[in-house]
């Protein structure tokens, strides 16, 4: 679909993603499906709420993921 979004998980990552690369993530694909790389500024709310609500879940993707019994991610609170 978005070839720019990069796998975020190990061994793709060798490291735990970044909340930096998460939102890049996030982003690219609410451009993608909204086919806007820059929403108008009546658009900008429900676009900007779209991001953080897509990080948010794929940031608890990740933390979720086991690969080989090892979690991915550890929650920010542990």
């Amino acid at each position: 679909m978005c070839r720019s979004i990069k796998t975020l998980r190990p061994p793709a990552l060798p490291e735990e993603a970044t909340d930096e690369e998460i939102r890049a993530a996030a982003l690219q694909y609410v451009r993608k499906v909204s086919g806007f790389r820059a929403p108008a500024a009546h658009n900008q709310e429900v676009f900007d709420r779209a991001v953080d609500e897509i990080a948010r879940a794929t940031a608890e993707l990740l933390e979720g993921l086991e690969i080989r019994g090892v979690p991915v991610r550890t929650p920010a609170s542990a």
